[in-house]
């Protein structure tokens, strides 16, 4: 039986949403190139082997996989539900990005900034600012191993966002190898962390006693708990001073940084959140996400990932990056009737009398000066025709018979 809805978590978008979806792409692609990044494009299927080794986090187990195809999976063991697929389409730009990189290092830059903007999936529980498929829009810094790769970064999406009307909006710093210090303080081990750091990032959902309950439930020792809990406290209280001597190559890290954006705010802010703790396992050192307003979720995220590179190619090379959370961005945009487009809208109404090549001749040279005009056959009742034009987003109209005349609506 058919449907007229797209499948749960997926959309379709009318024309002033898609026109909406544009504008910040738009205003976003330009703000990244002014920063001197370039655009690549990378594939939306990826091998599973990627998808499944690169320690993605919590996101390998949302992977949409692709079956095999004709003799490979008439042959193929399905015993093991494993072995039953060969591709999986992207849960995010980075580990594509990662095998782009190591295919085709010979052919760039010893730094290179790139930029990539493209659609990723993820099958998950759909819900409100959360989809199945979604644009994210990434920029990233391979090959330097200085903070200046960060910095550079992060004054980017900043610059970024100021220019798409946010204002007020905090950045969050961290450093993995300060998690790692004060899980390993508390008596865990090193091996113990990933699953560990996995469940701290459930801090802003579940709470403390959540936290505890959960890793209760892996086995670790209460002992051990509440010495984490109480190291965490006490970073709380004390900020990045707390961790210079637990940890001091991430305290001068973050103090590097900070120093530095700080001296940068004007609409934003900088804050050290030794909380912060980013799902994805392949981030090595510095990590930061971008809060707004009240919401309850990050709108910008990103880190360092120096190892991730050498698992591909064999060869570490340096590597950060930061994306933008474009379907929250939107979302906010419209809700705060912040989405503007300058382009005119014009339509170029003619009657059944009115010659057409010449019509069309006219539309023709209008657009040399107007950025839309678009041809419409003169209905019985102008005013609701006029109505309806307006409603989608036209600015004004011409009526054919009248010169050429520009009637503009009211705003």
């Amino acid at each position: 039986m058919y449907t007229t809805l797209p499948p749960t978590g997926m959309r379709d978008f009318l024309p002033k949403e898609k026109e909406a979806r544009e504008y910040v792409m738009r205003e976003i692609r330009n703000e990244y190139k002014c920063s001197g990044f370039t655009e690549i494009e990378t594939s939306f299927l990826e091998n599973i082997e990627n998808l499944t080794g690169g320690d993605g986090g919590e996101n390998t187990k949302l992977i949409f996989k692709v079956l095999k195809r004709g003799e490979k999976l008439e042959n193929a063991d399905f015993n093991n539900l494993e072995s039953l697929a060969d591709l999986g389409l992207r849960f995010d730009l980075t580990l594509p990005l990662v095998r782009f990189y190591s295919n085709n290092r010979n052919e760039l830059p010893v730094i290179f900034k790139a930029i990539q903007m493209g659609t990723v999936f993820r099958a998950e529980r759909p819900q409100k600012g959360r989809y199945r498929a979604f644009t994210q829009c990434d920029i990233d810094i391979i090959g330097d191993a200085s903070n200046l790769a960060e910095v550079e970064i992060i004054q980017t999406i900043a610059s970024t966002l100021k220019r798409l009307s946010f204002k007020d909006f905090n950045i969050k710093l961290n450093d993995r190898r300060i998690l790692k210090s004060l899980v390993t303080s508390a008596g865990f081990s090193e091996d113990d962390f990933s699953d560990i750091a996995i469940i701290l990032d459930k801090m802003d959902k579940i709470g403390i006693e959540g936290i505890k309950k959960e890793l209760a439930e892996k086995g670790y020792a209460d002992t051990q708990i509440d010495q984490l809990l109480v190291h965490s406290a006490k970073l709380e209280n004390e900020g990045l001073e707390g961790i210079k001597e637990i940890c001091p190559e991430g305290y001068e890290n973050v103090k590097q940084i900070m120093d530095v954006i700080k001296s940068l705010e004007d609409d934003f802010t900088i804050t050290f959140d030794h909380t912060l703790v980013r799902g994805m396992g392949y981030y090595t050192s510095t990590i930061f996400e971008i809060t707004y307003g009240n919401l309850g979720y990050a709108i910008a995220g990103g880190g360092r990932y120096d190892k991730m590179i050498g698992k591909i190619s064999g060869v570490d090379v340096p590597a950060v990056g930061f994306s933008i959370g474009f379907e929250r961005i939107v979302d906010l945009l419209i809700s705060e009737n912040k989405v503007t487009s300058t382009d005119e809208k014009i339509a170029l109404i003619y009657s059944e009398q009115d010659a057409l090549a010449q019509v069309v001749k006219a539309a023709i040279q209008m657009r040399a000066n107007t950025a839309v005009v678009s041809l419409y056959q003169l209905k019985k009742k102008l005013g609701k025709q006029l109505k309806q034009l307006e409603k989608a987003g036209y600015t004004g109209y011409v009526l054919y018979s009248e010169h050429l005349e520009v009637k503009r609506f009211e705003v």
